[in-house]
């Protein structure tokens, strides 16, 4: 259980970095569903998608080291 937990920063890094470079090339990435998320003043790209698939793909990698 504590590898889901560390692999939530990774996947959350992944989704950000990927959605951002997908924001910015005016795409929403089609399922990923790329979107601007705001949290009180401040604005980011977001994909649930892509930090879903993040956090599974550390998760199994932390998991395999173990």
């Amino acid at each position: 259980m504590i590898a889901f937990y560390k692999a939530l920063i990774p996947g959350a890094l992944f989704a950000w970095i990927v959605s951002m470079v997908l924001h910015n090339g005016g795409t929403t990435g089609g399922a990923l569903y790329v979107h601007t998320m705001h949290i009180q003043n401040l604005a980011f790209p977001w994909s649930w998608m892509l930090f879903l698939g993040g956090t599974g793909l550390s998760w199994f990698i932390l998991y395999s080291l173990d």
